[in-house]
């Protein structure tokens, strides 16, 4: 039997509880109940209780991960933490590698039933510590979200701030402010939404800007950054029933219900950023975001503003894009098989009497080592492209979209059963801390006994029905389906009819990627 023995005092001092004399307490004790193998001692002495930042500390907790001790003792449980949450942190560690833990002045034990019912009775009041703590600052931010106000700082391009004052409950004059419109700011704002839904492009919208002279609302050339600025902002888009799905199903918290998404007003989401000296220094995940409606009205309905928001991240993510040429549809899809580079555009000489030249797909790799680092054959640009599109003809009007429908059926079988479980999960939770609260308030040891065995039995329930849970996103994963069959839908009733560049765009929108090893062409779908 291997034991670690952890001691700390606040202070460097020869008297009391000193490091040494907990140390020999602990072996005392440990050498009458265990045959003791090892001790492995690990001493913070002048460090505060109060956290768990302890050189020791911390390298004790390396080695429980490793599993090397079976057992950690301490003199007092202060002794490792002050600190309710730290302390059931460290519990919650150890029982996940199999080590026990006592400590001497308390008899806490959890070796023995008492000593797990007082692990579960202190993990049970940390839990409520933290949680409380949390879902008092969320009720303030929640309350505060309802109101739909207008919090301060640089207003978006479209809306300037406008005061409103009103009385309190306490008939104290107050005053908030909210987003009033500028009409001619917004209908900027539309024809940007509306351009880069039909380009697809940030290079292209740029370009669309400047060809045009659309400027700032500060009389400045509209850039990529600005313009993604304006185009994942969510204050822009009209509270409606898709908008609810999309952040519910990315983990925002709203502080409406859905019914209140009737399309009436826009949204205002608060938390977005990290904010460090009265500047936002780093965007935070949606998870920490609180959504509610606004007092200003939307103009880019939900599936628009979604649509625009999977497109902006699609192109961040296949970034570095290689060839962007007008002529080359396949642009930043296709890749070499051999190397795995990105496949660039060359152009070859012009046509005869003609300004036009062909293009080839040459991998990068290839061309920029002349050779010696891959040579995958080349593609014929326009006779690849028209192949692309027959072959894309077929796989979307042959199984795909039963193989959609047939995923969407699968997911909501599985949401359905993933509800089911965590119901049942929820509410053995629900019977553990009844369990606790009995154990706690009862001396009897044959009756704690059968109640510890009895949320042994429940935990155990649980995590076999945890192991069950499928923990995918389903409510994302169903709208992200319904996207592709819609970009499917459009890609069978336009392809033949639109001109080469919005080809491009119907491609891309089913397309994930397009891999040419030097003798096929592997075409993956988004979602296949």
């Amino acid at each position: 039997m291997k034991i670690a023995i952890y001691s700390r005092k606040s202070k460097f001092t020869g008297s009391g509880e000193s490091t040494q004399n907990q140390i020999e307490l602990c072996k005392e004790y440990a050498n009458k109940h265990f045959n003791v193998e090892e001790f492995m001692v690990f001493e913070d002495e002048g460090f505060s209780g109060g956290n768990i930042d302890r050189p020791q500390y911390q390298k004790m907790m390396r080695e429980a991960r490793k599993g090397k001790f079976n057992i950690l003792m301490c003199y007092r449980l202060d002794r490792i933490s002050r600190n309710i949450a730290d302390f059931a942190d460290t519990i919650e560690l150890l029982q996940e590698n199999d080590i026990a833990f006592i400590s001497l002045r308390e008899q806490f034990d959890t070796s023995t039933p008492m000593g797990r019912a007082m692990m579960y009775i202190a993990s049970v009041f940390a839990q409520l510590e933290r949680e409380t703590i949390a879902e008092r600052i969320r009720d303030n931010m929640m309350q505060l979200a309802r109101t739909g106000r207008w919090l301060g700082g640089n207003t978006p391009t479209g809306f300037e701030s406008e005061p409103i004052t009103y009385f309190d409950d306490n008939l104290k004059e107050k005053t908030m402010f909210r987003l009033s419109p500028i009409e001619e700011e917004l209908l900027l704002v539309k024809e940007l939404f509306d351009k880069y839904i039909e380009f697809q492009s940030l290079s292209q919208l740029e370009k669309y800007c400047l060809k045009n002279n659309l400027q700032t609302k500060k009389n400045g050339d509209f850039h990529k950054f600005s313009l993604r600025f304006i185009l994942a902002n969510p204050v822009y888009v009209i509270a409606d029933e898709y908008i609810y799905d999309y952040f519910v199903a990315n983990g925002v918290q709203v502080a409406n219900t859905k019914d209140e998404f009737d399309g009436s007003s826009g949204i205002m989401v608060y938390n977005k950023n990290s904010v460090k000296k009265g500047r936002s220094v780093k965007p935070k995940d949606m998870t920490e975001w609180i959504c509610a409606i606004g007092m200003h009205k939307g103009i880019v309905p939900g599936k628009d503003w979604i649509f625009v928001q999977e497109t902006l991240k699609n192109n961040k993510d296949k970034a570095p894009r290689q060839g962007t040429s007008t002529f080359a549809m396949l642009s930043g899809l296709i890749r070499c098989g051999q190397c795995g580079a990105f496949i660039k555009i060359k152009y070859g000489q012009k046509r005869l009497n003609s300004n036009e030249r062909h293009f080839y797909y040459v991998c990068s790799a290839k061309d920029l080592s002349g050779g010696s680092r891959c040579k995958c054959p080349n593609l014929h640009g326009e006779r690849t492209d028209h192949l692309i599109i027959e072959n894309l003809k077929m796989l979307v009007s042959g199984d795909i979209i039963k193989k959609i429908e047939l995923n969407k059926t699968k997911l909501l079988d599985r949401s359905e059963k993933n509800k089911q479980i965590q119901s049942r999960m929820n509410a053995n939770k629900q019977a553990i801390e009844n369990l606790v609260k009995q154990v706690a308030q009862n001396q009897n040891s044959t009756i704690a006994k059968y109640l510890i065995t009895e949320m042994e039995k429940i935990e155990k329930e649980n995590n076999e029905l945890e192991a069950k849970l499928d923990i995918a996103d389903d409510r994302m994963e169903l709208l992200n389906i319904d996207l592709f069959y819609e970009s499917v839908a459009r890609f069978i009733g336009e392809i033949d009819h639109v001109p080469y560049s919005q080809k491009r765009n119907l491609i891309k929108a089913i397309v994930d990627k397009i891999i040419w090893d030097g003798e096929k062409v592997d075409i993956k779908l988004m979602l296949t």
